[in-house]
């Protein structure tokens, strides 16, 4: 439980960028109450001093019918400011955006999924949690996030992070929490009847503390050993090769692929990302591979959205990206009979037992995880 506190007009600032934000927020406010107060005292002193007295009859006209050098340098000064002031917040807002947009590459990864009306969590290392984060200190942590159902964005006040979670699409939100203790998730997005009550506690904890609680977790393996292991189960092996320079698969080679860009058969390329493994196996005709044909079916409504987490954080064990455009290359067409290639560098998993009208053969043995 959280332990209640005294009245605070903000939340604590528990993270490397909570100050940068709150600092542009204290510029914003000083700026906007500076130029509301000026306004109004201009409105007040000048309807004072104009003010129409019986004595002084009607106002005589300008006798230049324009306006004068004063009038066009008041113009310019007026345009100029807040131009420039404009261009100050612009530019800082979008420092800090670039900043929270982009994860450092060694950040921690963990897989959250949004579900009416709970937070749904997983550790690489195979811990899992509801409604709970439980994260060490100092350390950079990136979330990579979906939904189940509609909109929900998740929310943590004192590290001053929000992102939206979206059904069908992963996101990301990082942040390094920098003191210890116990603070608040919410989602911050309308996302039905319960919606007040979809919220969460992260906690922060020393390295020491964290590594104890991953230690008494599920036992059910890391990710990777149950995206493997799932893999194995829908028959992914029959088709897709997961061990280096082994090409006797009907679909190209998973190994390395995470992170490498994949050559189309439209003639462009794209990055094999979660993205894209997750439209691979839903939707494996969207993106066609270079060199191979159409005959993957989907698997939308058979793999959930944690299994389709763990199949991708297995697929990202198998290697690291090497950066270059990947081309698969299709085996000899043997007879007039034989199976044509398939059709993604992704095609996440092969179709149960039966639906290609033959029984699986057995799975590969497990190969050591890459980091």
């Amino acid at each position: 439980m959280m332990e209640a506190k005294s009245f605070q007009l903000f939340p604590d600032q528990a993270s490397t960028i909570a100050g940068h934000v709150d600092a542009l927020y204290a510029f914003l406010v000083l700026v906007s109450a500076f130029f509301s107060l000026l306004i109004a005292f201009l409105v007040v002193y000048l309807a004072v001093k104009y003010r129409h007295r019986p004595e002084t009859g009607p106002p005589v006209p300008h006798e230049s019918g324009g306006h004068g050098a004063g009038g066009m340098i008041l113009e310019i000064v007026w345009t100029i400011i807040p131009l420039g002031i404009s261009m100050i917040m612009f530019a800082w807002g979008v420092s800090i955006y670039f900043t929270e947009s982009r994860p450092p590459a060694d950040s921690m990864e963990i897989y959250v999924t949004g579900k009416q009306w709970m937070w749904k969590i997983q550790h690489m290392e195979g811990a899992r949690e509801i409604n709970e984060l439980h994260i060490p200190i100092n350390r950079d942590i990136k979330l990579t996030m979906t939904s189940e159902d509609v909109i929900h964005d998740f929310y943590v006040p004192a590290f001053r992070t929000k992102s939206d979670v979206l059904p069908g699409k992963y996101t990301t939100e990082w942040f390094k929490a920098t003191k210890l203790g116990a603070y608040h998730i919410f989602c911050a997005e309308y996302c039905g009847t319960k919606h007040s009550g979809m919220i969460g506690t992260v906690y922060v904890m020393t390295e020491a503390d964290y590594n104890k609680w991953l230690g008494e977790g599920s036992g059910e393996g890391s990710m990777a050993e149950q995206g493997q292991s799932l893999f194995n189960q829908l028959g992914c092996g029959n088709c897709h090769p997961s061990v280096v320079n082994n090409l006797n698969g009907r679909c190209p080679n998973l190994v390395g692929l995470f992170g490498s860009r994949v050559q189309l058969k439209d003639g462009s390329n794209v990055r094999a990302d979660e993205s894209y493994i997750r439209e691979s196996v839903l939707y494996p005709q969207s993106k066609i591979v270079a060199g191979y044909d159409d005959i993957m079916p989907t698997f939308k409504g058979l793999i959930s959205e944690d299994g389709m987490l763990k199949l991708i954080s297995y697929i990202r064990s198998l290697g690291a990206p090497n950066g270059t455009v990947t081309t698969a290359t299709p085996l000899p067409v043997e007879t007039s009979a034989s199976p044509r290639p398939s059709t993604h560098a992704v095609n996440g998993a092969a179709p149960p037992a039966g639906a290609r009208g033959g029984a699986p053969t057995a799975p590969a043995a497990p190969q050591p995880r890459i980091q």
